[in-house]
């Protein structure tokens, strides 16, 4: 029986991540990271581990080699089994960007980008899926620089990115506090959709709210904005009805002020849940000096990501969309 590169690298990551969860006594999501960084650093580095325990580890663990796997691989097989365990452990914003959703944030990264080498920011980073997704289908030269608030999330991401060899740098702080970073020329994110408790910090913003809480994916477009460079793109993956909330005129005014829209991709419902969960992914640019905004927007319902007959006529009407006003 054939066994899958992705299959092979998930028993060794849940079978290690279970004989840690058990030794540490520690949730399996912590225990996976602790897996992945023996993994990456070629060594068994918890010290309270009992002797057996660090046998069978090294048994396990010399097995596979992973500079043999691909890195497609090696994320799938990673994402797997965090989804494994965030199902054991559900939090609601412990959710993955889906691969399709990630693999379009690709194709649009490398088409709108021109530059051979660039920054590139995910400000809601987690566990670095949907970053190390765009860093796998892109042949440019990317910097790139992730900010996630949880703990076991950011640590997750930290591994994830050693095992496939990526460069991220990651700050582990709420987003919306003063971000110490470089500028950069374009910014990713799964926008974590919600009001967000601190309304001092919000005060800051020019899209907080006049009464009650602020929306958090208002300040996190506002916050991308202002750590990018004119000219500059930025990809969210937004709810379908960001534009119709009851704070949606401010966001009318500060997009007319400080960016131009490019495009926005309406997701197949049937990748979501349920059609109020629906979502899009929404481009835009700052504006700049010499920066025009597009003939028209790119406006596209794609249709099921599986119907690849539909999806090939539709890719196709987004390359003369491309070459019309990108070329």
């Amino acid at each position: 029986m054939n066994i899958s590169p992705v299959e092979e690298l998930f028993t060794l990551f849940n079978e290690t991540a279970l004989i840690l969860q058990e030794e540490l006594a520690c949730s399996y999501l912590e225990a996976l990271a602790e897996t992945g960084e023996n993994l990456f650093q070629g060594a068994i580095l918890q010290e309270e581990l009992s002797e057996l325990t660090v046998k069978r580890l090294k048994k396990q663990y010399s097995e596979l080699k992973l500079d043999q796997f691909s890195n497609e691989d090696l994320r799938k097989a990673f994402q797997l089994v965090i989804l494994k365990g965030m199902k054991e452990n559900v939090q609601p914003n412990h959710q993955m960007t889906p691969d399709s959703i990630g693999m379009l944030f690709g194709y649009l990264v490398e088409k709108f980008i021109k530059k051979p080498a660039f920054r590139l920011l995910d400000p809601a980073v987690g566990t670095g899926n949907l970053l190390t997704t765009v860093l796998n289908h892109s042949n440019k030269q990317i910097s790139a620089v992730g900010v996630e608030i949880d703990d076991i999330l950011i640590k997750l991401a930290y591994v994830n990115a050693n095992l496939q060899g990526h460069p991220i740098q990651f700050f582990n702080q709420d987003s919306l506090e003063s971000l110490f970073i470089e500028p950069v020329d374009s910014v990713i994110a799964d926008l974590p959709i919600g009001y967000y408790p601190n309304d001092i910090r919000a005060a800051d913003y020019q899209l907080k709210s006049d009464k009650g809480h602020s929306y958090s994916h208002h300040l996190f477009i506002e916050q991308s904005v202002r750590h990018t460079n004119p000219g500059g793109y930025l990809f969210f993956l937004v709810p379908n009805g960001l534009f119709e909330s009851e704070q949606a005129a401010a966001l009318h005014e500060y997009i007319k002020e400080h960016v131009y829209i490019q495009g926005l991709l309406q997701l197949p419902t049937s990748i979501f849940k349920n059609k109020n969960s629906a979502k899009s992914i929404l481009i835009l640019q700052k504006n700049g000096e010499g920066i025009q905004p597009p003939k028209q927007a790119l406006l596209v319902n794609l249709p099921s990501l599986s119907n690849a007959y539909e999806m090939d006529k539709m890719l196709t009407k987004m390359e003369k969309w491309f070459q019309e006003n990108k070329g």
